[in-house]
């Protein structure tokens, strides 16, 4: 049984920031480096220096960007920056963004979410994490004690939470904002015994499934953990034994999901020259050339991409040609963990992962895959960091069926990291949700 409830949560007070949309930033997990100086010099009250802090050369334990961030909240509540709920709300939240040359709209519901071990099968991941990512937000929930920015949770709802707030929707929003990818979000704060009582009755059967943000539930629980064993006396009704989330309909239509592709570096000449040898015995190969300029020619092999199955693109290995690969299905059954179960062998990602990075490229372990792989959803930017000798292969993939996300879950298994990019994501500062109290 899913436990979503209401929460009292920090917003920031209009009257003393102005727009909204000057104060919120992505997700700290998609934010390049020249983002963060961007989010930075856009406001000194943006969510950034909270979520996604400066690193200093003469940081030390007493002052980091952990530490900082904690004083800085400290402030902007002393200053009435940030504002806190009188009473517990649900927020609901539309994303109004153009997908494929049509706007679209989807209504997601922000709410505190208990925590669930994930062996319960309760609440299910389809991703594995890194290690970095864990412990750069452990140590920022340990100094902030709250949730910046929302774990993106799916359900399988048939539609029966929009019709929850049809009426709300006709209402003006309490908040509006827009981000820079012209990206336009509207807020509206709902409570009342009445409608919490539909919501609870609403989730109580549901299965939530992890979407976006593996890093923050599993730190949730670490930090959950931490501070149940220092407590003397214990309630269950503590901040700390809920995560913020945005609940999200599976069966959306208008949920978007894109590919992550792949940057390699750090192979040795040897293997990289014999990977193209080692690639024949399990995929059948054919050469791109490029079109006329590099935006034409990406959508061209993209195209080519999505026409095929079991396929991703290899680019580095041919000068400026893309190789295309597409799986004999036989010579990979044998090679494919006998445990896998079939929504997983049937993944493109995963078979990149276990037949081509770990075991052509020997990225065989975590320290490796940290320092040699890098993901970005910008297919353009992947191709020009080849280019540029910073890199030495890209691997470009198809988006994965939101269904075969929810299958892996299902089957207790898990995609290899960042094998999901769920668009639009709710942007950070919207709501903040404090977790130092019972409320």
């Amino acid at each position: 049984m899913a436990d979503v409830q209401p929460f009292r949560g920090l917003r920031y007070n209009l009257e003393r920031i102005g727009d909204l949309s000057a104060v919120i930033s992505p997700p700290y997990d998609v934010i390049s480096p020249q983002e963060q100086l961007l989010y930075h010099d856009r406001s000194p009250y943006n969510v950034i220096r909270l979520e996604f802090g400066e690193e200093r050369p003469g940081d030390s334990d007493q002052d980091n960007k952990y530490t900082r961030a904690a004083t800085t909240m400290r402030g902007w509540l002393g200053e009435a920056i940030l504002v806190r709920e009188e009473h517990p709300a649900f927020y609901l939240v539309e994303h109004h963004f153009l997908h494929q040359d049509r706007l679209r709209s989807r209504f997601s519901l922000i709410a505190r979410v208990r925590l669930e071990e994930l062996a319960s099968g309760q609440i299910r991941p389809h991703e594995t994490t890194m290690r970095r990512p864990a412990i750069d937000r452990l140590r920022l929930l340990r100094s902030c004690h709250a949730n910046f920015s929302p774990v993106m949770g799916l359900f399988r709802g048939d539609g029966g939470l929009v019709s929850l707030f049809e009426e709300v929707a006709k209402q003006s929003p309490q908040l509006e904002a827009r981000d820079d990818q012209g990206v336009s979000y509207r807020l509206w704060m709902v409570g009342g015994e009445e409608r919490v009582a539909q919501l609870s009755r609403f989730f109580a059967d549901k299965v939530i499934y992890i979407a976006d943000g593996h890093h923050r539930y599993e730190t949730a629980l670490a930090y959950q953990g931490e501070r149940r064993s220092a407590l003397s006396s214990y309630t269950g009704r503590e901040g700390f034994n809920f995560v913020m989330m945005t609940l999200s309909d599976a069966d959306d239509p208008n949920l978007v999901m894109f590919p992550t592709h792949r940057l390699v570096r750090g192979i040795e000449r040897e293997r990289l020259e014999g990977l193209e040898a080692a690639l024949g015995i399990y995929f059948q190969k054919r050469l791109l050339s490029p079109q006329a300029n590099q935006s034409q020619t990406l959508k061209s092999w993209l195209d080519a991409l999505s026409r095929k199955s079991v396929t991703f693109g290899l680019y580095g290995l041919h000068g400026q040609q893309l190789c295309l690969l597409t799986g004999e299905r036989e010579a990979l059954e044998k090679v494919l963990p006998d445990h896998w179960p079939r929504p997983l062998r049937e993944l493109d990602v995963g078979l990149l992962q276990w037949v081509v990075l770990r075991q052509m490229l020997v990225l065989d372990s975590i320290e490796k895959e940290e320092d040699c792989l890098e993901y970005t959803r910008d297919g353009l930017e992947a191709l020009s960091r080849v280019d540029s000798g910073a890199w030495q292969l890209a691997f470009l993939l198809n988006p994965a069926p939101i269904s075969s996300v929810i299958a892996v879950a299902d089957c207790g298994m898990r995609m290899p990291q960042k094998s999901t990019y769920f668009h639009p994501k709710t942007p950070t500062g919207l709501v903040i949700n404090p977790l130092w109290d019972e409320g």
